[in-house]
């Protein structure tokens, strides 16, 4: 008897494997890859097709900017500290228009360094969007446009540890957050 059970433990895990093995990872340009967070609380977040983002229109290295899920993840961490900071009833809608993240990948260093982003000064991070916040009839309270940046991204502190590929890009977004939904008073 256990040594069905053992048989059916290692046949499931040899296909989880498999099933594993075959799996391709995820490229923010998928056809199938979403293009906006699902419906849920006061904070919708959508954006455009990343292919046309600066991150990878005028990439050094296409192949590597398009790989992961960074579009999403930062809509994610959006939702995730608007909803923290949004007054009680109102809602926020949000569109992201364009994002360059910070640093690039730099050929002339070789083949050996092809996946590699450099994070340097002179590749500071951006994002574009815009947003429409609402009261709890359905008035707008405020919307625009805004083009997030930070020049001085690398200066300031910042923990050793924080070794989060989109920091940077975070940090953008919480600095706008902290700008745009100003507590009460404040």
């Amino acid at each position: 008897m256990n040594l069905r059970i053992a048989f059916a433990v290692l046949l499931s895990a040899a296909a989880l494997m498999a099933g594993d093995a075959g799996a391709k990872s995820r490229n923010v340009t998928d056809p199938d890859a979403p293009r906006a967070l699902p419906e849920q609380g006061p904070v919708a977040v959508r954006w455009e097709d990343p292919a046309q983002f600066t991150e990878i229109r005028y990439s050094r290295n296409r192949f590597e900017a398009v790989r992961g899920n960074w579009v999403e993840q930062l809509a994610q961490h959006l939702r995730t500290r608007a909803q923290k900071r949004l007054p009680q009833g109102q809602r926020l809608e949000v569109d992201i228009a364009d994002i360059k993240r910070a640093g690039d990948f730099e050929p002339w260093h070789g083949p050996q360094f092809d996946d590699t982003r450099f994070i340097r000064e002179i590749y500071p991070p951006r994002i574009v969007l815009n947003f429409k916040r609402l009261d709890a009839n359905g008035q707008v309270v405020a919307e625009g446009e805004r083009t997030l940046r930070d020049m001085g991204f690398m200066m300031g502190a910042r923990s050793v540890s924080d070794s989060d590929p989109l920091r940077y890009e975070k940090r953008l977004i919480d600095d706008w957050l902290s700008q745009e939904l100003k507590a009460p008073g404040a």
